[in-house]
């Protein structure tokens, strides 16, 4: 899938739960692109945030550093 399909569709869900408040979006936005996501998306999202994250809104890259974070600590069957 192209970054910039990504790119939208993040931006979607972090406009979605937007009105929640900081922190509870924040975290909202990594639990759905967690469970919904397959990693191959999650690993080109974050291909795309390690080269900047050109276009995705400031809540949004923060919930997928967060993601990001939690994906390299979790065991390799896990993550895929």
């Amino acid at each position: 899938m192209s970054p910039d399909k990504l790119v939208y569709m993040a931006n979607q869900i972090g406009k979605f739960f937007a009105s929640n408040g900081h922190d509870t979006a924040v975290d909202s936005i990594s639990d759905h692109i967690a469970k919904f996501w397959d990693p191959r998306m999650r690993k080109q999202i974050y291909a795309h945030l390690d080269q900047g994250g050109k276009g995705l809104d400031p809540l949004v890259k923060e919930a997928l550093q967060a993601l990001e974070s939690k994906d390299a600590t979790a065991p390799v069957a896990a993550r895929s």
